[in-house]
């Protein structure tokens, strides 16, 4: 269980961040230089040295990304010319790509960014420039929408790339790419010209996940417990009916995925937030704001909760709750996560994610009423990010080009880089765990500066 620092003050992280920009800004220029992007978009390291792990290009908007939230931070211009450059000559084929869930990740991360830098006055405005990034959200947005699934009681929700079966929990952050093209006015439509409410299928997709990929101790399975998450749901495309749990790069259906936990914590907070600035009228067909509000709240906190009580004391987990070899660690949630054990792998890009999600939460409790839950979480966010900013999360080493240590991508599929004489793998970096690392510390920085509240619908116009 995470030991709560509460004594803890956002500015008491200045310094750490002095630090991790100066070094994140080293890491970017690093791969720059010396990646190939001939080659697939940079997934993980190995030996400290990108490279790429084909399976879907889910991963390059995080790469150009990770350069526009650098040049936010620190307002060095070559960062920017950067991500500018690269989002024109290689997201094109994102916006486009009807074949995966992944499109919040890919374009909300590059033309997103670059739209709330116009909107928030960080680069000159300029009409055609500000056109070109709306027009690829508002695409972009759309074709997500289209992989769609109905299920029973009008729902339904975006397929992964498993197919119309498959729901996954991190999908709930590509729900931002149907958010802001609703919001830029896009007609979606299909066939015979029908309009297709890209709110409407948002907030279905956001339930769709509250209802089936989070348990709430209620007893659905004799494993269910409170902010549990299954990375995968399965239903039967023919009637619409929930099947079971199922996991991709989990240990099982049955156990947490705790980057699939993550992203659950990080999506359901960042959705209250946009509720906010939603037309109440619009709501009413999807059950009304207060509905919606309340589903996303339980699937926020059961979520946070949940990984405060089975992470360790630092608040970086073990990549899955029920990962087979835990039992061989002893009491493992009392002590700090040891990336260089010999059972099982820490993934500290869950916890990357995961303190967002909880920095969003508790500042949406604490300016809704409910301070005393609020600060708890905020408290828990600021305990993890103490944590990542520091060795042997934070990556110093001029040779490695990761700005995040010991996260993991495919435990069970073992893609990951096993050094010589350990048994797990550990000391690598992932481009989303670099990438939310940045985002979750800009978010801060902003805090501490007073700058513009950051969220990813500060790209919509005011």
């Amino acid at each position: 269980m995470i030991n709560i620092n509460y004594s803890l003050k956002t500015q008491d992280l200045q310094s750490k961040l002095n630090t991790f920009w100066k070094l994140s800004g080293e890491k970017i220029r690093s791969i720059q230089t010396e990646y190939d992007d001939n080659d697939g978009s940079p997934v993980f390291t190995k030996n400290g040295k990108y490279t790429t792990r084909g399976w879907t290009e889910w991963t390059q908007g995080f790469q150009y990304g990770s350069a526009i939230l650098q040049f936010d931070a620190t307002d060095e211009a070559d960062f920017l010319e950067i991500g500018r450059k690269k989002t024109l000559e290689k997201m094109a084929p994102h916006i486009s790509h009807v074949g995966v869930h992944d499109h919040g990740f890919n374009n909300v991360s590059t033309y997103g960014n670059l739209l709330r830098l116009m909107r928030e006055g960080k680069i000159a405005q300029n009409d055609w420039e500000q056109n070109f990034y709306e027009l690829a959200l508002k695409i972009s947005g759309a074709v997500q929408a289209s992989r769609w699934t109905d299920i029973k009681d009008d729902g339904g929700f975006i397929h992964s790339f498993n197919g119309a079966h498959s729901l996954f929990v991190d999908t709930i952050r590509s729900c931002r790419a149907l958010m802001i093209s609703h919001q830029l006015g896009h007609v979606f439509q299909g066939e015979g010209d029908a309009k297709i409410s890209l709110l409407e299928r948002a907030i279905k997709h956001i339930e769709a996940t509250a209802n089936f990929s989070v348990f709430y101790g209620e007893g659905r399975d004799i494993y269910d417990a409170w902010g549990r998450t299954a990375h995968e749901c399965v239903f039967n495309v023919k009637d619409g009916n929930y099947r079971c749990p199922n996991s991709q790069q989990g240990y099982t259906g049955f156990s947490t995925w705790t980057r699939g936990l993550a992203w659950a914590m990080c999506g359901f907070a960042e959705q209250l937030e946009c509720l906010e600035i939603l037309d109440g009228m619009e709501l009413e067909s999807v059950g009304g704001r207060s509905y919606i509000k309340n589903f996303m709240l339980k699937a926020a906190k059961a979520t946070c909760d949940f990984y405060i009580e089975n992470t360790p004391i630092c608040g970086i987990p073990y990549w899955d709750t029920g990962a087979p070899n835990l039992h061989k660690m002893g009491d493992y949630l009392n002590e700090k996560a040891n990336p260089f054990n010999d059972h099982e792998p820490v993934d500290s890009s869950a916890a990357a994610i995961a303190a967002q999600g909880l920095l969003r939460f508790g500042k949406y409790l604490k300016e809704n009423g409910d301070a005393k839950t609020g600060e708890k979480y905020w408290q828990t966010g600021l305990t993890v990010m103490n944590s990542l900013l520091e060795e042997p999360y934070l990556s110093t080493d001029e040779n490695h080009q990761g700005l995040l240590l010991h996260t993991i991508y495919h435990q069970p599929n073992g893609w990951d880089f096993v050094p010589e004489g350990s048994k797990i793998p550990y000391g690598e970096s992932c481009m989303w765990g670099d990438y939310h690392f940045r985002e979750v510390a800009l978010y801060l920085q902003k805090h501490i500066n007073n700058e513009p509240y950051y969220t990813f619908f500060n790209c919509l116009p005011k």
